[in-house]
This record gives C-alpha cells, sequence and structure tokens, in this order.
C-alpha cells in the first residue's frame, strides 16, 4: 500500500469514491453501517485540494483504497458552517487550556475508504499519515463528524483527555 499526498491526477477516482460514500448514495442501513461523508467534493473541488497538499490517498497496485483531509482552516476558501462556526469562536473553545485561536490545528476529514479495503487498517494508516505530515504544521488534528453518523465516530473518535 503507498500513502501519500493526493495529487491532481488523483481527482476522477477520489470524486467517484467521495460520491459513491456520500450520504445521499447510500441507504439508511448502509449510511449506520458503514458511515458517510457529506459536502460537496466533485472532481473539481478535489483537484483544487490536491493542487494545495490538503489530501492525503492510499493506493494498492493503482486502486484508490482511500483518501483523507488534511487542511488548514485558513486555506479552505468557503468553510462548512461547523468551521465557521469554529472560526468565529476560537477564543471559546480551548486545548490543553490555551484557546483555539493561539493552537495551530489541522481539520481532519473526510475520511473515506473504498469497501475493499474497509477492516485493513487503510484508515489507521491513513490517520498515521496524517500525524506525520501534520506535525510539521500543528499540533492538533481536529475532525468534524456528524452525530448520526456513530459508524464514522466509533472509528475515529477518542474522548478528549
Amino acid at each position: 500500500m503507498d500513502y501519500r499526498r493526493a495529487v491532481v491526477a488523483d481527482a476522477p477516482a477520489m470524486a467517484e469514491l467521495f460520491a459513491a460514500n456520500h450520504y445521499d448514495a447510500l441507504t439508511e442501513r448502509q449510511r449506520a453501517e458503514q458511515g458517510f461523508v457529506q459536502g460537496a467534493l466533485d472532481t473539481d473541488a478535489l483537484r483544487s485540494m490536491a493542487e494545495d497538499g490538503s489530501l492525503l490517498v492510499a493506493y494498492d497496485d493503482g486502486h484508490l483504497a482511500g483518501l483523507l483531509g488534511l487542511a488548514s482552516p485558513a486555506d479552505i476558501p468557503s468553510p462548512p458552517p461547523p468551521v465557521r462556526a469554529l472560526l468565529a469562536a476560537q477564543d471559546t473553545p480551548s486545548w490543553q487550556g490555551r484557546p483555539f485561536r493561539t493552537v495551530p490545528f489541522l481539520l481532519y476529514g473526510p475520511v473515506v475508504v473504498a469497501p475493499a479495503y474497509r477492516g485493513r487498517g487503510v484508515a489507521r494508516a491513513l490517520f498515521t499519515t496524517a500525524l506525520q505530515v501534520g506535525a510539521a504544521q500543528a499540533e492538533l488534528l481536529l475532525a468534524f463528524i456528524e452525530l448520526s453518523n456513530q459508524a464514522s465516530c466509533a472509528s475515529t473518535c477518542t474522548p478528549s483527555a
């Protein structure tokens, strides 16, 4: 398995994987069992994210096994509402006793793993890669996961200390 930053040429495969795992493309049962992604990340958006280095990918013998977004909030031209709310209130939430405004952080997600690769450590390895890549830029990786997305939360969320 090859874990690396995405490049522009990865955009069509990433868009296909993202679309196949989007909330609207899945049944209620599929969403409950495997989780889902939200947002409007089409080929153009993913190409742009690849250009600015905010996507990691996992490839297995030429097949896209997974992707992970890892971006500075400043690099997101139109942040989704939860990110906008966080940015507007950076003095209120804190991490290790410091307001977010003073803590360099990256936004972690979305994370999508192709069905054939689930349960094989791809998400964990992408997370490890994100920690390695992000260490030079940030002290904290911050994920936004919908409460209704229990499958994704179960595999990603850890209680804060």
